[in-house]
Order: structure tokens, then sequence, then C-alpha cells
């Protein structure tokens, strides 16, 4: 029952001081306590009655209020028959810690509200208990080893009647009972789950989409054998599990919430389970990457590679193409007073490395399975991916990272594989995992394939691009992803100056702004590759030596200097094109173009000041 539901109650008499807005809390208890520091005898979700006998002064309201908002008590019920009006010390503390505040009239017994309270929670909870005893069991000798995540859904759909998903931290779909949830719809739920698990709110998560209400509870091991919990959110946030359940757990009784913790922690054991077999395939690319770094000979490399290939790249298929993809997680320094922060560094490396392997899956494609096959090494804060691509159009298997064990490339000793990252799409061309192979389309949207559908070869944007929201919200307001991809190469030889290239793309994309960047190979041939290296203070300089004159007189005279610089760059230099792009009337066009070369002493006719100016308007 609700908080609104006993003040609407009229027999209770009971008086709404403050909490206006969350009289939607959850009763799921009631206690009577004059003890100045109850908070041993709470749980959570109790409505608090008090006849305010532990109150000396107004120094004591603070300290009773905080251990009980501490506590996550539902609300706070306060008697007016020893004291007569509610003190204003009292309101105050409920008020700074949104804690619900009612009075009491002192007509109006204890035991009646008790009684109240305990009749309805009691009835709530008297139609699931029976069943959550059974359902307990069931699950416990159910659970993983008796069919995957799959199997406990199915007994929470079949008799419970809820429908529930697990996703990645991306909003893929890992497992689900019935209808599969729609790609978009994973992703904003993982965001809404991510969003709200950096600001420290307590699980179950509740999100409203397209008028459906969800309920989000993070999948952890806490049990007997758990790895040990992260110090800091953020070390975990980006990699664990979410079971989403179209359901309002708002208002559950504490048995059925009770059932669902117990379903994630059979999840999580699962997922642990599956971690843990992950170890072998990232120390074998580990070991392949450390000598590609260290500059070993290439038919050292194509040897190791051979040894390691019946476990990274397990199945059939011919891959004598590698790309080289490096991706990094910064964080800013953590804050000691923020939910869940830490003084101190953050090892960047782990997370990448658990993002690189959900990136390079396709979106598309539901289950564990699929991720297993990917094998990421890093190096410092540095996550690395070798990814294998077939040699031509020629359709794959329908599975992620199918590869020949024994077959190997004639020219270059590499061993054949199926892909890693690569899938076969409806149409037959192999396509990029979590890329559409550059086709434009998301996977699965049935988009006509274009000439693009040939190409196997992973796009920088189009691997961020059905994943960019929900990292964006995990990572908040401290921390960036950024991810360089190589161009395909065909030898072990050229492995080294992929990984180089890789590294070089993915600080191109830190040096652009926003959460979420990454940058291709083929955009190292223009003039962005400079830009990042080039110093701050330099790039400082530069910009405002040309740049500011124009924004000062732009401050002055709202003349839009800057904004018709920009536009006529884009056009060209063509004078119609521009006039018409910013609705002016091309005289009037000619005259902005001549104030913006009087105030720079730049001539926007000569190649050379058209370059600066360009260049300018970029590193600002």
């Amino acid at each position: 029952m609700r908080l609104r539901a006993l003040l609407e109650t009229d027999a209770l008499g009971l008086r709404l001081l403050g909490g206006q807005d969350e009289l939607d809390r959850t009763v799921r208890g009631v206690m009577t306590t004059d003890l100045r520091d109850p908070s041993r005898y709470l749980s959570g979700g109790e409505l608090v009655l008090t006849g305010l006998a532990w109150r000396r002064d107004a120094s004591d309201s603070e300290p009773f209020v905080r251990i009980l908002a501490g506590a996550g008590v539902a609300g706070l019920a306060a008697g007016e028959a020893e004291l007569g009006d509610i003190p204003a010390d009292l309101v105050e503390a409920c008020d700074h810690h949104r804690l619900p505040l009612f009075a009491v009239h002192e007509t109006v017994a204890f035991a009646t509200i008790t009684e109240h309270v305990v009749r309805q929670v009691s009835g709530e909870r008297a139609g699931d208990l029976a069943a959550v005893v059974d359902r307990h069991r069931r699950l416990m000798t159910s659970g993983p080893a008796g069919g995957g995540p799959e199997v406990v859904l199915d007994l929470l759909t079949s008799d419970l009647d809820l429908r529930a998903w697990v996703l990645s931290p991306t909003g893929r779909q890992i497992a689900g009972a019935g209808t599969p949830l729609p790609g978009p719809l994973g992703a904003t739920l993982a965001g809404h789950h991510l969003a709200a698990t950096r600001t420290g709110r307590r699980a179950p998560h509740r999100a409203a989409v397209a008028g459906t209400t969800y309920s989000l509870f993070p999948i952890r091991n806490t049990g007997r054998g758990a790895v040990p919990a992260a110090r800091d959110v953020r070390e975990s946030v980006l990699s664990d599990w979410l079971l989403a359940v179209e359901a309002d757990a708002s208002d559950w009784p504490a048995a059925r919430l009770d059932l669902l913790q117990g379903v994630t922690q059979l999840i999580a054991v699962e997922r642990d389970r599956r971690e843990a077999a992950r170890t072998v395939r990232r120390r074998l690319a580990q070991e392949v990457l450390e000598l590609v770094q260290a500059g070993a000979a290439p038919a050292e490399i194509a040897a190791r590679l051979r040894v390691a290939a019946p476990v990274l790249l397990p199945g059939l298929g011919v891959a004598p193409q590698w790309q080289v993809v490096v991706a990094r997680v910064d964080w800013t320094a953590a804050d000691a007073t923020a939910p869940g922060g830490v003084p101190g560094d953050i090892a960047g490396g782990p997370v990448a490395q658990a993002l690189l392997e959900e990136i390079l899956v396709d979106p598309a494609v539901s289950g564990p399975d699929s991720a297993d096959r990917i094998a990421v090494a890093h190096t410092g804060e540095e996550a690395i991916a070798l990814v294998p691509l077939p040699a031509g159009p020629a359709p794959l298997p329908d599975t992620v990272g199918d590869t020949a064990d024994t077959a190997t490339d004639p020219d270059a000793g590499l061993p054949a594989d199926g892909d890693g990252a690569v899938r076969e799409t409806g149409t037959g061309a192999p396509a990029a995992a979590g890329a559409g192979a550059g086709t434009g389309a998301k996977p699965g949207t049935g988009a006509a394939p274009t000439a693009a559908a040939q190409d196997p070869a992973l796009h920088a944007d189009a691997l961020l691009a059905a994943v960019r929201e929900p990292l964006s919200a995990g990572l908040a307001d401290d921390g960036r992803l950024t991810l360089g991809v190589s161009a395909a190469v065909h030898s072990a030889e050229g492995l080294r100056g992929a990984l180089e290239e890789a590294r070089h793309a993915r600080r191109v994309a830190a040096a652009r702004p926003g959460r979420v960047c990454a940058a291709g190979h083929h955009e190292l041939a223009s003039h962005v590759l400079l830009l990042p290296f080039v110093p701050d203070d330099v790039r400082r300089a530069f910009t405002a030596r040309l740049l500011d004159p124009l924004r000062d007189y732009d401050r002055r005279h709202r003349a839009e200097l800057i904004e018709t610089l920009e536009a006529f760059l884009d056009c060209d230099g063509s004078w119609t094109r521009c006039a018409a792009r910013l609705h002016l009337h091309v005289n009037t066009l000619r005259y902005r173009v001549g104030r913006i070369e009087q105030l720079t002493g730049r001539d926007l006719s000569r190649l050379e000041d058209k370059l600066d100016f360009f260049l300018a308007l970029r590193m600002s």
C-alpha cells in the first residue's frame, strides 16, 4: 500500500505536514518507537509512529530524522497528544531529508493505525506468499545449470505473469521470455538504468517508456564466492547486466521484491561463469598483442595466432584480412562526496575491455554466446581488439566469431577465421558487428542494401550508433569513451602498423567534443589527423588571433559574422549558395565578408586565408 492511501483514510486522522511529492512511497510495515536511535529495528519501508518522547530540545530532531531516512522508512507520523502542535524543527528536518511527515490527531490511537496498516499489507502478501516459497525452490533448482537465464525468466512469465528480459549495459538482449525486446527500447531502458545507478538511486529503478512502466534491477552476485564489490560504481557500471521487468515494482510487497532479487542472483552466477570463460581468450589475445607491440617477427606472430585460433576464433570461414580497434575510457577525479565516489584513480583498461567486447557484438543478435566469441586484450588504459574479416562478400555462418581452426592464409601464415565481429546479413552480404557494414541502416531494420553492404570492414561511427545513448548515460558528466578503427591489413607484418593507426584514430576521436566519440582510418589522411597534436596554448592563440575580433564585433553589433564565415566556407566560397543558405541578399553577404576581411586583415579570395579560417573554426 502507499502513503497516499493512508492519508485518504479519514478514520486514521492523519494530517500531512510535508512530503507531498513523496506520497507514492510504498508502506511495507509499521513500527512504533520513542527511541532516539531505532535503526536496529528498521528494515526499510516502514511507517514510523512516534509520540516524540525522544525529543528534549530542537537539536534532537535532525539526528532522529537522519537515522530514519538512512534506514529507508516510508514516512513518519508524530502524535499530537504529548506536545500539541508538531514542533517546527521536526517539520524542517523531515523536509530537508525528503521524509513525509504526518500529524496524528490526539483522538486516534497508534494501535488503530498499526492494525490498519498490518491488515492491508498482510492482505496484499497473502496471495503471493505460498507461491513465493515454491518459486524460490524451483528457481534454485532450475537455474542456469538447467538451461540458462531463459529458464528463470520463463518461470517469471508462467507463474507470476511477469515479462522480463536480461539486458547488457548497451541494451542488447541477452535473454528473454516470449517476445524479444525491440533494440531501441532496450537501449533506452539501459540508459535509464545507467543514469539512475550513477546518481546512487536505490534499485529497482523505475522507467516509463511509451506509456509502459518497467522496473530495472541490477544483476550482481553478492552471495558466497562472489567477486568483491567495486570500490567505485564507475568500475562496474558499464559492464553489469540488468533485469528489465514490465511492471511497476514500487508498490510490490517485500516478498515479491525478494523473489526478484533471488532471480538476479541466479542470473549473476551465470554471468560470472561466462566471464570466467573469457579469461582464456583474453589471455591469448594479450599474448598476440604483446608480440605485435614488441615488434616481433611476422612469422612469430602468425605462429602464435595459429596456436590461439582454436580458442579465440572457433568455427568455419576464411579471413585473410584483419582490423585493429582501440578503445579507451577516461574518468575525471572521483568526488568523495558523490554516491559511490571515492578518492583515487580508476583503472580504465578493464572497463574499456568489457565495453569493447560488448560494442563488437551485433546488437541485433540476442544471447550471451555471441559476446562470448569476442576476444579483447587491454594494455594499460587501452583495450585492443584484433578483428578478422572475411575475404569477400561470400556469406558466413550466422554467428559471431566463427572461424576455421587449422586453415591458414597462404601468403602470411595467418589462421583463417570467420568474423569475431562479422555476421551474415539477410541479403547474404557480411556486415561488421554493430555497424551494419557501412550500410547506414541498423541491423534488422530491413533497409535495402547499398553498394557499401559488400564492404565487410568495421566503420567507426556505425560501431557506436546503437550504443551511444546508453553509454553516454553511464559515463554521465565525468567519463569519456573514445574509439579508433584501423584499415584492414592482409598479413601479420601489417598488424603493428594497424595498431598504431587505430591508436592515432582514437586520439583524433579524443580531440572531439562529446562523451562517446570514434574515428576511423580514413580520417587520418585529412587535416583532422594534425589537430589533436597541436598544443593547447598554440590552438588557443591561433583561434584567438583570427576569431576574437569577429566574436567581439558580433557581441557589440549582433552581426553574425562567425555564422556567416562558417556558411561561406561550407559553401566553398559560392556567393549565391551562401546567400541562399543564410537567407540574405548577395550584397548583404558581400558586406559581411568585407567586414570579416577588414577586422582580421585577411583576404577570403585567397586559399591560404580560407584554410586558416577553416582550421580556426575546427579548433575553436
